[in-house]
């Protein structure tokens, strides 16, 4: 090839390397995020990718945080896949990294603590060199510690009493919703589905709520929802729990023993998975 169409060749790669990755309007990502419930779930994972990509095209700095901090949470709605979830945070972590956010009377800001979650509890990895970030996957830990302990007594819509330490050897599903909750209604039917198959194998699902036990029945009767719904109203076992958002799902094995964690609304499916690490089998 002579030097001219060469330098020719050349000429349009430079030309074209800027719209390669050109700077996606800041107003047309939020409109993505906004409509991004309404994707379809086959969809959606996809959807996420490119976002998270659009995002990236933005410049360092609090509302790139921000935008990505959005797209985390509504990354672990459901089930995206892993490819969705990895890209959701491996954008957040690049703008944190860009712009380290500073906290607030010494909290940790929220976009660390929404990165550290996915990275503990829906298994994919980030690289944040942060203080912030070091600070509150410790914190996880601890928490996870104080579950581990928790101990609680606490009635079902018809008065009957139901004690975590008493259902050893049992495996139990806690589980914390609300009737104002999208993501939680969504979750009951999968959840009622699960238990109604493993009750016999000694499967026990607790959904517990912190509302008026009459706001609740009126939600729960029509719907024949069978696993106990459990009535915190004073919010104390919420606090036990560490419960900041829900819908939050914790796992505890037939000694007791914490063995997994949902932070957001699960699908059949990734229930499913969550119960492959106790004896339950189809």
């Amino acid at each position: 090839m002579s030097a001219l169409p060469r330098l020719l060749i050349a000429a349009a790669v430079v030309a074209a390397a800027p719209f390669l990755h050109a700077q996606v309007k800041e107003s047309k990502i939020v409109d993505q995020l906004k409509n991004l419930r309404s994707v379809a779930a086959d969809k959606k994972g996809a959807a996420i990718v490119k976002i998270a990509a659009d995002i990236g095209t933005q410049p360092a700095g609090l509302e790139k945080v921000k935008l990505a901090d959005s797209l985390v949470h509504l990354t672990t709605e459901g089930d995206p896949g892993t490819d969705a979830v990895q890209a959701a945070a491996d954008t957040l972590a690049k703008a944190l990294s860009e712009s380290p956010v500073a906290p607030k009377k010494d909290e940790v800001p929220m976009p660390y603590t929404d990165l550290a979650r996915l990275v503990r509890y829906e298994h994919i990895t980030a690289k944040v060199d942060d203080p912030m970030y070091a600070r509150v996957t410790q914190k996880l830990i601890d928490d996870e510690a104080d579950i581990q302990k928790a101990d609680f007594t606490l009635k079902d819509l018809h008065g009957k009493k139901y004690t975590l330490s008493e259902l050893r050897g049992k495996i139990v599903m806690v589980n914390f919703w609300a009737t104002w909750c999208g993501p939680c209604r969504l979750e009951m039917n999968d959840l009622d589905t699960l238990y109604r198959y493993f009750q016999p194998q000694g499967l026990v699902i607790l959904s517990i709520t912190d509302e008026e036990p009459f706001k609740v029945n009126q939600y729960i009767a029509p719907t024949n929802y069978q696993p106990p719904v459990l009535l915190d109203t004073n919010g104390k076992v919420h606090q036990q729990f560490h419960i900041d958002g829900i819908p939050h799902t914790f796992l505890f094995g037939r000694d007791g023993k914490l063995l997994a964690v949902a932070i957001d609304e699960r699908t059949r499916r990734q229930f499913l998975e969550m119960l492959q690490s106790t004896d339950l089998h189809p």
